[in-house]
């Protein structure tokens, strides 16, 4: 596995456990469904919360909405689309983003809420 990879799967198990810390509920991680891949999918106090993980080794510097991509987000919907219908449930879906970044031995977790809507 390339370095690159080895540190997204490290950001995205330092998301995991933010999460974990802040009382969600992990239901699954590296969801597919045909082109799409959610990072993290959560629950917590009524909501499926899709989550799409930014690691970075330095200060990050992107402004959020330039992070997500509209075909990323066409994705993360079809993902999010099939994963409620296989549930079969009427939680509400919810996209938020978790950005990690890697300062010397720190890492810095900021997750934004409604990071984007699907429509």
């Amino acid at each position: 596995m390339a370095n690159h990879n080895k540190f997204g799967k490290l950001g995205e198990q330092k998301a995991v456990d933010f999460l974990k810390a802040s009382d969600y509920e992990i239901r699954a991680l590296n969801y597919r469904h045909l082109n799409a891949e959610v990072d993290i999918i959560a629950e917590k106090d009524g909501f499926l919360v899709i989550v799409e993980v930014k690691s970075r080794n330095m200060g990050f510097l992107e402004d959020i909405s330039r992070v997500i991509t509209p075909k990323k987000v066409k994705l993360l919907t079809m993902a999010a689309n099939h994963y409620m219908e296989e549930l079969d449930s009427d939680l509400e879906v919810r996209f938020d983003v978790i950005t990690v970044v890697k300062n010397t031995d720190n890492f810095d977790i900021e997750h934004f809420e409604n990071a984007f809507y699907h429509f």
